[in-house]
């Protein structure tokens, strides 16, 4: 009996207590204005992603050693678009061409160095410890806290202590002409464990900066952004000419579509990244580049069954997930926007945009209680996002907390 009795306490304590977590974590009730909410719109967050260049290199793989892709005249309109005042003492043009000068000779790639510099310095907007007068474009000597590092007489010798200090890490050969990296010989003698043993730019990640997790990476995807063509007359006359010469025939005819695509040419964007699919059918770039093209020219279902087919190659194409959720969203097929931007968070879990998304599917079936639910994890995640905000500050006028 005594044992029954217990037995009976225990139960209840649990009910009790699962009853009390109930509660503290029920959210307060809320009261929608349906009249209201009949007379506003929310506006559907824009497609994500920019046009993707062919990269075949793998990030993982590409050696800090060998010649350039991009060309000085993509360097010098990459570090302009992003700085157009650089706080150099020199031009942009000389600069990009002292890196070359200085990376060629020692075997380095001038155009991912010239990356690594944007990166250290903010594309030369400074803004850190080191100051321009530095002539300091890679934070050598830099510890934090206040310690400016080195000072170099002329961005030609920072440009060359650069070179010089990627050319400690990846080769035991010395430089072709005096050393000015004043790390060279510590590197050499106080840290045999990376001196000339470290080939790609991701093993530069936690040996340059600390912690550097991520650094490599940071680098190449700035090479890659510089090496996208813009809408000028040598774009197009540069991609004409991969096309003619070039073995690589899908890679080229994508970089055509690029071009068109900064010119607005959807239609004959739409062509090349054709053409190259018929030299490689599941190049994810090129289906990628068509799909966005397709929905410039108005052609939403054709899109989605390009997104179709990216999908069906690489199901972990957030990006994908999220436009051909759009596209739905804006044919009105409600569940299959909702399932495909979920897909899409699954992958990457911030994403305010997708969850605003969400809330407009649900918003469109008069869901209500489910839409404002989508509406503030959006704005949990972001409280600056444009449409987030907007679509958040119209739904709330239409909401009463009950007490």
């Amino acid at each position: 009996m005594k044992k029954f009795l217990s037995l009976a306490l225990i139960v209840t304590l649990i009910l009790s207590l699962t009853a009390c977590a109930d509660a503290a974590e029920k959210k307060p009730k809320v009261k929608f204005n349906k009249g209201q909410l009949k007379k506003i719109e929310l506006v559907t967050a824009p497609s994500e992603g920019m046009p993707m260049i062919v990269l075949r290199e793998n990030y993982s793989d590409v050696p800090i050693m060998g010649e350039a892709v991009a060309s000085q005249a993509q360097m010098v309109n990459f570090i302009k678009k992003r700085n157009p005042n650089p706080k150099l003492n020199c031009t942009v043009e000389q600069l990009v061409h002292l890196y070359y000068v200085e990376a060629e000779r020692e075997g380095i790639r001038p155009d991912i160095a010239i990356c690594q510099a944007i990166k250290e310095t903010g594309t030369w907007a400074y803004g850190g410890d080191v100051i321009p007068e530095q002539n300091n474009f890679c934070g050598l000597g830099t510890t934090g806290g206040g310690v400016k590092g080195a000072f170099f007489d002329t961005p030609q010798l920072g440009a060359r202590a650069h070179i010089q200090h990627l050319l400690s890490y990846t080769s035991k050969r010395p430089p072709k002409v005096e050393i000015v990296d004043p790390r060279y010989e510590l590197i050499q003698k106080f840290r045999p464990q990376i001196f000339g043993k470290l080939t790609k730019w991701t093993d530069l990640n936690g040996v340059w900066a600390v912690p550097g997790n991520h650094y490599g990476e940071d680098i190449l995807n700035l090479w890659m952004q510089a090496q996208m063509p813009d809408a000028s007359e040598a774009s197009m006359d540069a991609a004409n000419l991969k096309i003619l010469l070039e073995d690589d025939k899908a890679a080229a005819y994508v970089y055509r579509g690029l071009v068109n695509m900064e010119r607005e040419n959807f239609y004959g964007a739409k062509e090349d990244f054709q053409e190259a699919l018929k030299i490689e059918p599941e190049l994810p770039e090129a289906l990628f580049d068509l799909a966005l093209a397709q929905e410039n020219t108005r052609k939403p279902e054709t899109a989605i069954k390009t997104y179709d087919e990216l999908l069906r190659i690489d199901e972990k194409f957030a990006i994908a997930w999220y436009n051909r959720g759009r596209l739905k969203l804006i044919q009105n097929d409600f569940k299959g926007a909702i399932k495909d931007f979920e897909s899409s968070l699954k992958i990457e879990t911030i994403n305010a945009e997708a969850y605003n998304n969400i809330a407009v599917a649900y918003f469109k079936q008069k869901k209500y209680e489910d839409a404002w639910n989508f509406l503030q994890k959006a704005a949990e995640q972001s409280t600056t996002n444009p449409v987030v905000k907007e679509n958040y500050e119209k739904f709330a006028a239409c909401v009463k907390v009950k007490k």
